[in-house]
């Protein structure tokens, strides 16, 4: 078996979502429980994962503070996987890439669901990124810079 890299200790903040987060089966298995899905047995029906690797990331999403286990809410002798406050914080994450497959997928019309404000019933407004002074920011209108003295972490920005 290869041993994945881990980014745990990178000075790039993407790189370090991306150590938690980012295979394909652990977004995937987020997304389903932001959909309220809780249990193995149920994870592996929708998703059609091989129980070795479900419980693998369900293990690593726990590690990471992502999902916490707790006892069914049944009283049954089954465990539960819970969303954390981390875990809900995936929540904008999936929603910008469910936009951006929604604007430049190639086949948009195979898309099964549209995102909803539940109160209203109106498709959700595309995200956006704006500045402290409430400012629209586009790509070219940011930069990164490195974080002042005092305020790094373990390696200084190369």
């Amino acid at each position: 078996m290869v041993k994945r890299t881990s980014f745990e200790h990178d000075d790039c903040p993407v790189a370090r979502a991306l150590d938690a987060i980012g295979d394909w089966w652990s977004i995937l298995i987020i997304r389903e429980a932001l959909f309220g899905v809780s249990r193995f047995s149920e994870f592996q029906k929708k998703l059609g994962l091989a129980k070795n690797i479900l419980t693998v990331r369900l293990r690593a999403l726990v590690d990471q503070g992502i999902l916490q286990t707790a006892p069914a809410a049944d009283g049954s002798a089954y465990q539960e996987y819970l969303l954390t406050p981390k875990g809900r914080g995936v929540f904008p994450i999936l929603v910008a890439l469910r936009q951006w497959s929604e604007e430049f997928d190639e086949r948009p019309e195979e898309i099964a669901t549209i995102l909803v404000d539940k109160e209203k019933g109106r498709l959700v407004r595309k995200l956006e990124l704006h500045s402290q002074d409430g400012r629209l920011l586009g790509m070219d209108d940011t930069a990164l810079k490195p974080r002042p003295a005092g305020k790094q972490g373990r390696r200084a920005i190369a």
